[in-house]
């Protein structure tokens, strides 16, 4: 499980996982979530669930989020650990080793399908 902050508009790549499903819970904040058809916005309390290679993105709301990433197996905590940067280490010029993040992602099976702000549709427009 991962305690994850996101400032406002924050958003994930489009992408889905190969070897675990995905749970969100909202602890606090807003956060939409696009899953294959599904679109929702989930508010403090709310919890979802995406399954196994599922193509999705998160993206938080104007107050931004914190949310609990529950994964078994914990990937995606093994991910944040290896390829981000502490809160108490972080700074306003901290930058993203999208790198170091791709190739670890790669490892765990996971796939990018899309730049943030990029949703599910978008594969089936690009499809037609």
């Amino acid at each position: 499980m991962s305690d994850v902050i996101l400032p406002p508009g924050a958003g994930t790549p489009l992408h889905l996982h190969t070897g675990y499903e995905e749970r969100i819970w909202v602890v606090s904040g807003s956060l939409t979530v696009w899953a294959g058809s599904d679109a929702f916005t989930l508010r403090s309390g709310d919890f979802y669930a995406i399954k196994m290679n599922t193509p999705h993105t998160i993206k938080a709301g104007d107050d931004g989020a914190r949310t609990l990433a529950i994964t078994s197996p914990a990937r995606f905590a093994e991910l944040i650990s290896r390829t981000g940067t502490p809160a108490h280490l972080a700074t306003t010029e901290t930058e993203w080793d999208m790198g170091l993040f791709q190739a670890v992602t790669e490892e765990f099976g996971d796939v990018i399908l899309g730049p943030p702000g990029a949703t599910p549709a978008d594969l089936q427009r690009d499809t037609k």
